[in-house]
Order: C-alpha cells, then structure tokens, then sequence
C-alpha cells in the first residue's frame, strides 16, 4: 500500500501532526524529513509524526525517523498501536 502523508496543523497547541498510512521505505521516511523541517522552519511549530496507522515500516525508514527525533526534536507517536497491529497480523497466519 503506497505511503500517504497526511498534515495536521493544531495553530493553538502551537504542533503540525503528520499521521502517516500504508508501508513507509526509505524514501518515504527522508520525504517526511523534509517535509516535517520545511514545515517547522515556516511556521516555528512543533512537529509529531503519528505512526498508528501505518501497515508496514522497514528498517531503513526507522533509523530515518530515528534521526528525526534525535536531531530536529520530532516526536513519534502511535508506535505502540502499530506494534500490536503487527503482533496481530502475526498471531493470524
């Protein structure tokens, strides 16, 4: 399933949410990257990039989001609810 980036701007709590869906590679990772610093830059907000919808996450993009978090202060969220979602799938087959 292709990645899909969705934007959301929260002007009083002063953050841009990036709720991301589908599978996330590499590419898709450093896109966010530069979307997500392009943004901050513009409007000074803080950014969070939600993973709880995502289907599938490879290692590469990991250590991309990693580096976002550890370098430009970005805040992932919804890992746990995509890990369980991955257990799930898991338990199925």
């Amino acid at each position: 399933m292709p990645t899909q980036i969705t934007q959301i701007d929260d002007a009083e709590r002063g953050i841009t949410i990036f709720r991301v869906d589908g599978d996330m590679f590499r590419e898709d990772a450093e896109l966010l990257g530069r979307i997500a610093s392009q943004t901050q830059s513009e409007n000074g907000n803080s950014i969070m990039i939600d993973l709880a919808d995502l289907d599938f996450l490879d290692s590469e993009s990991a250590e991309v989001l990693l580096k976002l978090e550890r370098e430009q202060g970005v805040e992932i969220i919804g890992t746990e609810i995509f890990l369980q979602s991955v257990v799930n799938a898991a338990e199925r087959q």
